[in-house]
């Protein structure tokens, strides 16, 4: 059976570092040391190594983590399995003990994954959570605090975090998530007291190894997939694997031969914002329901005793509250559908750029290379790059909050005009 790091894809460097890291840790639990390991606990800022100020480099373990990389290459996925490893009863992330087994499959009691579904992650839930990792591990190892994007920590949250961070209990490890350690996506104050792991794109030929091997994908179709998603590993499984998907992406790839005015330029950009729409919808409506039927169920919906009726009347709050949840988690889900459809499209006028350049690269999107082909001799290198710019523009822009209809509506006219 392979062990915790097996799917993380092309990340040998960190994956020796994480290993090391691994192996230290177990060998202060060894050692009876763990509650006050000195090692554990960084202060101050570092001085660019990435290794916070007042931990030796050699001791390879520290309290405080922080995975960074561009979309897919696996920062959960990295934090997953290390967090795995320090629970492995071999110190190694084995992949067979109970340890690797329960935290692989999100059901350990010493690791707390926060997986945020809305836009942001609030202060309420970071507290919480920093209360219940200072309790003493269950299992006699570690509690580790996995936070997948971390970047959406609000200001608050951020505070509550870096307090805990600051003065970490003695047997807690935080992993935190987040695209780089610009100020934009984690705090200064965080980052200086963290160990950062870069993570990179993957190369195309490990995403299509890791697909045929682990989830049987014909090793053409994995070609395929893995070159079109552009390194990411989920988005490559999705499109080896549903052909829904795959129809998303054709109608996404067939935006720039119906762009021929300015009417067909607001067309193409309600289709596109209607199918991001679409797909959200479908991906988020089971939890929905499954989560308001539970809910009743729980406040007393369909009772026949006396009180039944009030006592649903009575949760009229808890519900609203629900509903709130699960219209950010839906725009969420909607900006993410929409957003994977601007790289589909980057990836189509990146194409016609290096084609227009000559430039001896492979095509991201195969399958369309002809129709680049004829755009990059119709638009030339330097129509291509402002198109190309256009698209990451629009992305840039619903980052920043503007109303996603707007900014696909501006990024068509864009990509009409040229």
């Amino acid at each position: 059976m392979p062990d915790v790091f097996a799917d993380l894809v092309g990340q040998d460097e960190a994956v020796t570092e994480l290993r090391r890291a691994a192996a230290a840790a177990a060998s202060v639990l060894r050692v009876g040391a763990a509650d006050r390991a000195p090692a554990l606990v960084a202060a101050g800022t570092d001085d660019g190594t990435g290794v916070p100020a007042g931990v030796d480099p050699s001791a390879g373990m520290t309290h405080a983590w922080i995975f960074t990389g561009p979309p897919g290459s696996g920062r959960s996925v990295a934090a997953r399995a290390f967090a795995a490893a320090l629970q492995c009863v071999h110190g190694t992330g084995c992949g067979e003990c109970p340890g690797c087994h329960t935290t692989m499959g999100g059901t350990h009691a010493d690791v707390r994954m926060v997986v945020p579904e809305g836009l942001s992650i609030g202060v309420g839930e970071m507290r919480a959570l920093v209360l219940r990792a200072a309790s003493t591990p269950s299992g006699g190892r570690w509690q580790v605090v996995v936070i997948e994007d971390a970047d959406r920590l609000t200001e608050a949250a951020g505070n509550a975090l870096l307090k805990a961070i600051e003065e970490p209990p003695p047997r807690t490890v935080f992993l935190l998530c987040a695209p780089s350690t610009h100020p934009d996506d984690i705090s200064v104050t965080i980052r200086s007291r963290c160990r950062v792991v870069p993570l990179r794109q993957p190369p195309a030929a490990a995403v299509a190894e890791v697909l045929v091997r682990r989830d049987g994908v014909a090793p053409d179709v994995a070609q395929w997939a893995a070159a079109a998603a552009q390194g990411h590993v989920g988005r490559a499984r999705r499109l080896a694997r549903d052909p829904e998907a795959r129809k998303r992406r054709e109608a996404v790839l067939a935006v720039p031969r119906r762009l021929t005015g300015v009417g067909a330029a607001f067309d193409a950009a309600s289709a596109l914002i209607e199918a991001a729409e679409a797909e959200a919808e479908a991906s988020v409506s089971e939890a929905d329901t499954a989560e308001r039927a539970a809910l009743e169920t729980a406040l007393g919906a369909g009772g026949t005793g006396r009180g039944a009726a009030g006592a649903i009347r009575g949760a009229a709050g808890q519900l609203k509250d629900l509903e709130k949840r699960q219209k950010s988690r839906a725009t969420r889900a909607q900006r993410d559908a929409l957003d994977r459809a601007l790289v589909d499209l980057a990836g189509f006028y990146r194409d016609a750029l290096t084609m227009a350049l000559r430039a001896p690269v492979a095509a991201v999107h195969t399958d369309t290379a002809a129709l680049a082909g004829a755009g990059a001799q119709k638009w030339d290198a330097e129509g291509s790059l402002r198109r190309l710019e256009a698209v990451l523009a629009c992305r840039a822009a619903i980052e920043a909050n503007v109303k996603p209809r707007i900014a696909v509506e501006a990024m068509m006219l864009a990509l009409w005009k040229g």
